[in-house]
């Protein structure tokens, strides 16, 4: 069953979620900047490594909870690798609009 995605009003946000349900890889990297940061639980990771592995295999199955303007986004989540969990994506814009900061990790809400 598809996820709602109605909750997510920031524009770029809705784009990224969207590639991440879709597993579209050509248009999730389109949308960071070249030296995105990104951090999971904390720990810095490499994105693009990362991204290529997850995508397709990991998936919101609700959102439950946008905040921070639209660049907080909590909900369930489904990894092939790790299961069932609760997790937030933590968007943060560079200067160009493009996304230049993501943490995400799991959430207890």
């Amino acid at each position: 069953m598809p996820v709602d995605l109605s909750k997510l009003s920031h524009p770029k946000v809705k784009a990224a979620i969207t590639a991440l349900q879709n597993g579209d890889a050509k248009t999730w990297f389109t949308l960071f900047t070249d030296d995105v940061q990104l951090y999971d639980d904390g720990n810095q990771m490499q994105f693009n490594n990362f991204f290529k592995k997850a995508l397709g295999h990991e998936r919101f199955t609700s959102i439950d909870k946008v905040e921070n303007n639209g660049l907080d986004v909590y909900g369930n989540f489904h990894s092939d690798q790790w299961g069932d969990f609760k997790t937030f994506f933590k968007f943060q814009l560079g200067k160009e609009g493009k996304i230049s900061h993501l943490e995400i990790g799991q959430a207890s809400f």
